[in-house]
C-alpha cells in the first residue's frame, strides 16, 4: 500500500470518527452569514488542495459516481457516437431519486492510473466535485458532510473549518 493509500484510508476513519462532532459543526455554520461561510469553506479547499491531488485518490470515481444530466448524456454519447437513448442503457441506471447514476463503479471511464477517460466531456458533477470551491455553501453543508466519508480532501476542510469555528 502506498503512502497516499495509507493517508486516504486514514482520513476515510477521521470522517467517520468525527462525524457526531461535525454534524454539530453543521448546525453552528447555519449560523453563518452566506459570504463569511463561503470564505471559511474555500479557504479550507485552496488549503486541502495544496496538500492533495485527485489523481493519487480518485475515490470518488471509484466509490461514489456522479449524476448525469441530459446534457452530459448528450455531450457524452456524442463522443462514443452512440445515441443518448444507447449510451444510457450501455453506462447508466435510475437511482431512487430518479436521477441518471452509472451502472457500475469504479466509473468505467476511469483509467488505472486515476486519470479520466473522458476528462474533457466530463460529467458537470465531476467537474464541480468536491465543490468545496463554490458559493452558496450554506445550501451544501448535508452534502459536505457525506462526502467527508468519500474525500480526503472534504475531510481536510472540515478538519479546516473546526480549527476556524470549532464546535459549541
Amino acid at each position: 500500500m502506498n503512502s497516499f493509500e495509507e493517508y486516504r484510508l486514514e482520513a476515510i476513519r477521521d470522517a467517520k470518527s468525527k462525524l457526531k462532532s461535525r454534524k454539530k459543526v453543521v448546525s453552528n455554520l447555519r449560523n453563518k452569514k452566506g459570504k463569511e461561510l463561503d470564505s471559511i469553506i474555500n479557504e479550507g479547499h485552496d488549503q486541502a488542495f495544496k496538500k492533495i491531488d485527485c489523481l493519487d485518490c480518485a475515490n470518488c470515481c471509484k466509490t461514489v459516481g456522479p449524476l448525469f444530466t441530459s446534457k452530459d448524456i448528450t455531450r457524452i454519447s456524442k463522443n462514443f457516437k452512440l445515441s443518448p437513448g444507447d449510451f444510457t442503457e450501455k453506462y447508466l441506471r435510475i437511482d431512487e431519486d430518479n436521477d441518471y447514476v452509472l451502472k457500475t463503479l469504479p466509473c468505467p471511464f476511469l483509467s488505472s492510473d486515476n486519470n479520466c477517460n473522458i476528462y474533457s466531456i466530463r460529467p458537470k458533477a465531476c467537474k464541480d466535485y468536491p465543490l468545496t470551491d463554490l458559493r452558496d455553501q450554506k445550501k451544501l453543508l448535508k452534502l459536505h458532510l457525506e462526502n467527508t466519508k468519500h474525500c480526503p480532501a472534504v475531510n481536510e476542510v472540515f478538519n479546516h473549518i473546526t480549527n476556524k469555528v470549532g464546535v459549541k
